[in-house]
């Protein structure tokens, strides 16, 4: 397993959370996903080993900005 942490901009509540974990579990390789609005962090472990690239976009896809 493997776990990325990225730096999230634009979370602002718990619904904000709900919408990026939902979105990044659609992904098959995500096993889990934390997302914290108030340290602006996102932490994804993978059961294999994907891109980060394909991660930082289902985020932007979503409207937020990954730095």
């Amino acid at each position: 397993m493997k776990e990325i942490t990225f730096k999230v901009e634009g979370m602002m509540c718990k619904g904000c959370e709900n919408r990026v974990q939902n979105a990044l579990k659609t992904i098959k390789e995500v096993e889990e996903v934390v997302a914290n609005h108030e340290d602006g962090t996102v932490k994804v472990t993978l059961n294999q080993d994907i891109s980060e690239t394909l991660i930082k976009e289902k985020i932007e896809d979503i409207g937020y900005d990954v730095k």
